[in-house]
């Protein structure tokens, strides 16, 4: 028997769950279905960062911005725990070359209306004492929050389903059917779905499922290794990065032939304490296919690494250690939008590491583009079909 739905949403992690929950509150009738477990992919083996100060001037940092408004509501509107801590953010500068480029940065940040501001070394080990003797700077902003990533996952399909939210699990898509350039539905899981719409928020998965239909994505999985550290008394109050996780997010191609570990490996500081206390140290960046294994030089790289900018981790055990695959894109930005050439298909995929940041901005402006044919948010940087 074939099953039918309004719009079918493929993907069940920050971003394929922000998308149903938007179309059902757009009173559509949605089907998720999703290959595995709930939130399998990406959205379970990441940090919940919510943070302003990564992004890059222009397209990245305007709907980070925009999402970030949306963050403050959120847990009232799914009426949902998604562990949402607006708590504020800083990014730590060991170096002084660092310094002039992080001052560039900001800047441009600070003209499209981020809050960020400089701090010399010892007024940012004011704020945060765990930081190194050594450490020149960072900057700051009061915009940045952290969320736990499975709890936003179940947040927005629990609130989804009391909206008709049909979900589907353990049914991997093999097929999207289309009949005279226009979507029919999927087969999933060796049964037939009928829908006139389907979105795809698959991640790192994407590029084989879209070559079928003969459309190229240029996504490839990138390794984040990360760890988590036992409980302690509050060693941070903001969510952290240092300086060189912004080099290896937007230019990996400085990392290539590095003989320093932490440089090939594309490592840079990510580091929150959950309200429970653990710390969260990442991460590397890293090509190596579907393989989401740790590596002992991963965990050893990650956790110097952030010992040096944060020394009293070294006297904290790790107690757990994982990866994830993040959906890279050659030009940093996501594909938010319709596949050019099929009438009712959509992509929303390739977020990297802007999935939980970009979240909510996401979901509501794909759930506009396809309910009332556009959205408010420009969605012109992140089109399908841009060249790269």
């Amino acid at each position: 028997m074939v099953k039918n739905a309004d719009i079918i949403v493929i993907g069940s992690g920050v971003i394929g769950s922000s998308v149903a929950y938007n179309l059902t509150k757009k009173g559509a009738k949605v089907t998720l279905i999703e290959g595995g477990t709930l939130g399998c992919g990406s959205s379970c083996a990441c940090d919940g960062f919510v943070i302003m100060q990564s992004k890059s001037p222009g397209p990245h940092l305007t709907m980070a911005l925009a999402s970030e408004i949306l963050y403050r509501t959120l847990p009232e509107e799914l009426d949902w725990d998604i562990g949402y801590r607006h708590c504020g953010g800083m990014i730590v500068i060991e170096r002084p070359e660092e310094l002039e480029a992080m001052k560039i940065f900001m800047s441009k940040q600070q003209s499209l209306g981020l809050d960020v501001q400089l701090l010399t070394g010892d007024e940012a080990r004011k704020i945060e004492p765990a930081l190194a003797p050594h450490i020149v700077g960072a900057t700051i902003s009061s915009r940045d929050a952290q969320v736990n990533p499975m709890y936003l996952v179940n947040g927005y399909l629990h609130a989804a389903k009391r909206k008709g939210l049909t979900i589907c699990k353990n049914m991997p898509v093999t097929d999207i059917t289309t009949e005279g350039g226009k979507v029919t539905g999927v087969i999933a899981g060796g049964e037939k779905f009928s829908s006139g719409a389907v979105v795809y928020c698959g991640g790192v998965q994407t590029p084989k499922l879209m070559s079928k239909l003969g459309v190229d994505i240029p996504i490839k999985p990138r390794r984040g290794q990360l760890v988590i550290t036992e409980p302690v008394d509050p060693l941070i109050h903001h969510v952290m990065l240092c300086a060189r996780y912004i080099a290896a997010k937007y230019h990996p191609e400085l990392l290539e032939g590095a003989q320093d570990d932490a440089l090939r490996l594309g490592v840079g500081m990510a580091l929150e304490q959950t309200s429970e206390g653990g710390l969260l140290i990442g991460s590397t960046r890293e090509f190596v296919g579907f393989d989401k294994r740790v590596t002992e030089i991963g965990f050893r790289t990650v956790t110097s690494h952030a010992a040096r900018i944060v020394p009293a981790l070294k006297k904290i055990r790790a107690i757990r250690t994982f990866a994830g695959l993040r959906p890279y894109t050659p030009d940093g930005k996501a594909f938010m939008g319709a596949v050019p050439g099929f009438s009712g298909l959509y992509l929303a995929a390739g977020h990297e590491g802007d999935g939980i940041a970009y979240s909510p901005i996401t979901g509501k402006s794909m759930a506009e583009l396809i309910i009332d044919g556009k959205s408010e948010a420009d969605l012109t940087p992140f089109a399908v079909d841009r060249k790269i």
